[in-house]
């Protein structure tokens, strides 16, 4: 099945610690060799300095029970750092932990420095060194600290493109300690901060986005609330365009939310059209079966894709949980297509076409008639579900058609009357300046003509008083 493992497509968009879960878990199924797996992870560390780990692999690679002399170099210049970078955040942190401070901070982030600055005598070299000690603790493991001291320098950091990289650390750390409430609320304020901010280029939001589509899978699919946030997310349109151009292989993930969620079964029909769209650039069992139910109605080749997504979930790390609500929720999506497409059903035809015994299928089918109230009875001589379609007559259908007519006759008629009514406001403007400019036009009519008769200017009025 390493032919359908996306581990592969996905790490270039996951932090190296976020990798190494996948690996454990591809190890466990068996996916690729032991041997390649353990020197994957060790070199997948090495750039860390989790030393006491990767001394550990590095043993069962080699088969030996001691280590280079360069590993406990290394762990001593890792502890020496740590140390300085404790030593230099000492006085900061016990600035922001102090209640009173904490109360005393507020959403403007200058104001915020210039009460650290002038009260505390906390400079804005300290709060960089909090994010320092955060990527350190980070690289070592220490999630707990790294996720305290990024959200600390988050809080007071004036530097957009540092607390964006603060804000990926805090999540990466919060999903590694399991904290699915905190790392689903994080989530969404750094959807927001990256839908927001003013990146150089296109390329870099595709990248920022791709990234959070990716990272997001973790949250999604351990969090109550996932399944429903997978979807208002990835549905968005700049995330479809994200999936679209840069990774198509999320697609299964989609898949997989939509069917197993029968409450966004209206979101059926969009999810089709992305298939669709993404079909010529990535192709899995998952999206093959909803390829082959709702594109081409080809039933067999349906059933036979459904048979094989068992075996892809069963290896993925995100939807190995799911697999059993997914084959359940897709018998009930291929049920409901069949039998409105034919009108007797043989039975034990559709249990064979949903991989399920024909006693186990039998029971299931009747269920499901019960469940969802379809009109049909079933034929127990014949071992058959007669259907009995309903058709909605020709006024109904023609009245669902054109209620959409109604709202945009509204809409047209609002414009209409909206721009007829700021032309007549024009029109009368326009009269008032006509009117305003008669009298003065006849008053120098007048003047210009008795100055034609006497041959001579007359005098102003007040100039005639001042003479009088």
């Amino acid at each position: 099945m390493a032919e359908y493992d996306l581990t592969l497509r996905m790490i270039s968009s996951l932090d190296r610690q976020l990798v190494f879960p996948l690996l454990e878990f591809v190890s466990m199924k068996q996916v690729y060799k032991g041997e390649d797996m353990l020197k994957a992870k060790f070199e997948l560390l090495s750039n860390t300095n989790m030393v006491d780990f990767t001394g550990e692999l590095y043993k069962d690679i080699h088969d030996t029970d001691e280590l280079p002399a360069e590993f406990a170099e290394r762990r001593a210049e890792v502890i020496k750092k740590l140390d300085e970078s404790e030593q230099k955040t000492v006085h900061i942190r016990e600035v922001i932990e102090n209640p009173e401070v904490a109360g005393a901070l507020r959403q403007d982030k200058l104001q915020n420095m210039k009460l650290l600055r002038d009260n505390y005598q906390c400079t804005p070299e300290m709060v960089l060194e909090l994010y320092n000690f955060g990527q350190l603790q980070y690289s070592c493991g220490n999630y707990g600290a790294s996720a305290d001291m990024l959200f600390h320098f988050s809080i007071l950091s004036t530097d957009a493109e540092l607390t964006l990289s603060a804000m990926w650390g805090k999540l990466a750390s919060e999903i590694l300690l399991g904290n699915w409430e905190v790392a689903y609320e994080d989530m969404g304020k750094l959807r927001d901060t990256i839908d927001k901010a003013h990146f150089k280029t296109p390329t870099e939001q595709l990248q920022q986005r791709s990234w959070l589509l990716h990272w997001s899978l973790f949250v999604f699919f351990n969090h109550p609330k996932g399944r429903d946030g997978i979807v208002d997310t990835f549905l968005l349109p700049q995330y479809i365009s994200t999936i679209q151009n840069a990774c198509p292989w999320i697609l299964r993930y989609l898949t997989a939310a939509v069917v197993t969620n029968r409450r966004r079964r209206n979101m059926m029909q969009d999810l089709v059209k992305i298939i669709e769209q993404v079909s010529y650039t990535y192709r899995d069992p998952v999206t093959e079966f909803v390829e082959a139910l709702y594109v081409d109605f080809d039933f067999d080749r349906a059933a036979s894709k459904l048979e094989q997504c068992e075996s892809v979930l069963e290896r993925d790390f995100f939807l190995t949980g799911a697999v059993d609500d997914f084959v359940e929720n897709a018998r009930f999506f291929f049920a409901e297509v069949y039998c409105r497409i034919h009108k007797r059903i043989d039975m034990a035809g559709l249990a064979k076409r949903l991989n399920m015994k024909q006693e186990e299928g039998e029971k299931w089918i009747v269920k499901l008639i019960r469940d969802t109230r379809m009109d049909a009875k079933i034929d127990f001589k014949d071992n058959t579900v007669i259907m009995n379609p309903s058709y909605n007559p020709i006024y109904q259908q023609v009245i669902e058609r054109t209620k959409a007519l109604v709202f945009r006759s509204q809409v047209l008629n609002g414009a209409i009357d909206k721009r007829g009514s700021s032309a007549a406001k024009k029109d009368d403007q326009k009269d008032d300046q006509k009117q305003d400019q008669k009298p003065r036009n006849n008053n120098s009519n007048n003047n210009t003509k008795q100055q034609q008769k006497t041959g001579r200017r007359q005098p102003e009025t007040a100039a005639v008083g001042g003479a009088q």
